[in-house]
C-alpha cells in the first residue's frame, strides 16, 4: 500500500519537531504506518530540508508555491464581508492553488493507493484529477464541512471516497447533513503519546509535585476567543477567593482565529458573539489581562509558546486542567491531561463530550457559563480522593481509545476496507 498525506497549504514538510497539530498527527500515524506501507509527506518546502528527503521511513516532498502569495489579497474580500460567510475566499478554489496544483502533479509520478488530505475540500477535485485511480480520503479537524456552502460542499465530495473525522460529534453533524453520503463518514480520533506523556518523573527530576500545597489548574492551546479564556479568568476569581493558593496557568501562543474562519461561520449564537473581540481597540490578550484584578495578577501566569516536552512539565505541574471552549472538534489538551492521570473539565461543546467519560475521568460545565464553571472547578478541588480516581480512570480510557497505536490501527482497518470494497 501506498499512501500520500497532504498538509493544510501552510504547514511544512517536515519531521514533528516544529510542527503544528495536524504536523504531529501525520508523523506520529506515518511513522507507524511505514512498516507495512510506503508513505509520502507533502507540505510546505522548509529551507533548512531538502525539497525530497526521508526521515523515519516517511518520504517527505516540500513544495514552493510563490503564486499563492499573489492570491492572499483576495482575503480582502472576506475581511470587508463582501463573500458569503459560507462561501469565504479561504473555501474557494483559488486557495492554496499553486500549492495544490504542485502536489497533485508530483502525485500523478507516485501512483498512490490513497491520498489523505486534511480539512480542504477544494483540494480532493484537483487531485482527483490527476490521480483517477487513487482513493481520495478526506480528514475533517474542524467544523468547515458542516458550516459552509452546502451545494459547493455536495460537489466536492462527489471526487471522495471517505471522510474520517475527529470525534463523533463531527462525523454525526456531516453524515447527517450529507444524508444521501452517510456510508462515507467515520470516525478516527486524535492520539496522544503515551510514554511522552506520563506521570513518571525522569530519574534528573527531584520535585514531587503532588506534595505541592498550592493548588494549580492549567489551560492549553491558543489565545483566541472560541477557546474561552475570558470566561476561565472570570471564573478563577470566584475560585481563589475560596482557594486562595490556586494558580493559573495559560500555557499556548497568542494565535487568534481570523472570523472568517470560525466565528462568522458558526450558526451557535455562543460562538457568533464572539465578534465583539474582534471589534474592540485592544486584542485579545491584551484584554484578557485587563481582567485580571492586580490583587491576584501572580496568580496568573501565561507561558507563550511551548514545545511539546516543555509542555509536558507543566502538566506535572498541575492539579486540574480545563478546556472552556465554544468550539472544539475534539480537545487534545484534555486526552493528554488524561493520559497524565489528571482529573479534567471541559464545556459541553463540540467533540469534548465524547472525550469525556463524565463522573469518571472529569466533569462537563455549561459553554459559555461561567457559574457552572466555577461550581465544578470547586467541586474538584475540593475532593482530591475523587480527582486521583479520575485522573487514573482518564489514563486507562486513553490507552484504551486515543493512544497512537490504536489510531493508527483504527485507520488502517477503515484504509483496508476503502481499497477491497471501495
Amino acid at each position: 500500500m501506498k499512501i500520500a498525506f497532504v498538509a493544510q497549504p501552510w504547514s511544512f514538510a517536515r519531521p514533528i519537531i516544529g510542527c503544528d497539530s495536524l504536523g504531529i498527527w501525520t508523523y506520529q500515524v506515518a511513522r507507524r504506518l511505514n512498516n507495512s506501507t510506503q508513505v509520502l509527506y507533502y507540505g510546505l518546502k522548509d529551507n533548512n530540508y531538502p525539497s525530497v528527503y526521508q526521515e523515519s521511513g516517511i518520504e517527505y516532498h516540500g513544495i514552493s508555491s510563490n503564486f499563492d502569495k499573489y492570491l492572499k489579497i483576495f482575503r480582502i474580500l472576506d475581511r470587508w464581508q463582501i463573500t458569503s460567510p459560507q462561501r469565504p475566499f479561504f473555501a474557494s478554489r483559488l486557495y492554496g492553488l499553486g500549492y495544490i496544483y504542485q502536489v497533485a502533479k508530483s502525485l500523478q509520478k507516485e501512483q498512490c493507493d490513497l491520498i489523505h488530505i486534511h480539512n480542504f475540500s477544494q483540494f480532493a477535485p484537483i487531485i482527483k484529477a490527476f490521480n483517477p485511480h487513487s482513493k481520495i480520503v478526506l480528514h475533517m479537524h474542524c467544523e468547515w464541512l458542516n458550516q459552509l456552502n452546502w451545494e459547493m460542499i455536495n460537489r466536492r465530495l462527489q471526487y471522495i471516497d471517505l471522510v474520517i473525522s475527529c470525534s463523533d460529534y463531527l462525523t454525526e453533524k456531516s453524515s447527517k447533513r450529507f444524508s444521501h453520503l452517510d456510508n462515507r463518514f467515520q470516525t478516527v480520533y486524535n492520539g496522544v503519546d503515551t510514554t511522552l506523556f506520563t506521570n513518571n518523573y525522569s530519574q534528573n527530576q527531584t520535585q514531587d509535585y503532588s506534595s505541592k500545597k498550592n493548588k494549580n489548574i492549567l489551560f492549553v492551546g491558543r489565545i483566541s476567543p472560541e477557546k474561552g479564556i475570558h470566561i476561565l479568568v472570570d471564573a478563577f476569581k470566584q475560585v481563589v477567593k475560596q482557594h486562595p493558593n490556586t494558580t493559573l496557568t495559560i500555557a499556548g501562543p497568542k494565535a487568534i482565529v481570523c472570523p472568517e474562519f470560525l466565528v462568522r461561520l458558526d450558526d451557535n449564537p455562543k460562538v457568533q458573539n464572539l465578534i465583539r473581540f474582534y471589534q474592540k481597540s485592544q486584542d485579545y490578550f491584551e484584554y484578557i489581562q485587563s481582567q485580571i484584578e492586580p490583587e491576584i495578577a501572580d496568580k496568573n501566569q501565561f507561558t507563550g509558546p511551548l514545545n511539546q516536552l516543555e509542555l509536558v512539565d507543566y502538566y506535572r505541574q498541575a492539579d486540574l486542567v480545563i478546556n472552556p471552549s465554544l468550539s472544539e472538534a475534539f480537545g487534545m489538551s484534555l486526552v493528554e491531561a488524561m493520559a497524565m492521570e489528571i482529573a479534567v473539565i471541559g464545556a459541553k461543546a463540540g467533540g469534548m463530550p465524547n472525550v469525556i467519560e463524565e463522573g469518571k475521568v472529569g466533569l462537563l460545565a455549561e459553554s459559555a457559563d461561567t457559574e457552572s464553571l466555577v461550581q465544578a472547578i470547586l467541586q474538584l478541588l475540593q475532593n482530591e480522593d475523587t480527582c486521583k480516581a479520575m485522573g487514573k480512570a482518564g489514563r486507562q480510557r486513553v490507552l484504551k481509545l486515543f493512544c497512537w497505536d490504536r489510531v493508527t490501527e483504527n485507520l488502517l482497518d477503515i484504509y483496508q476496507n476503502l481499497l477491497q470494497h471501495g
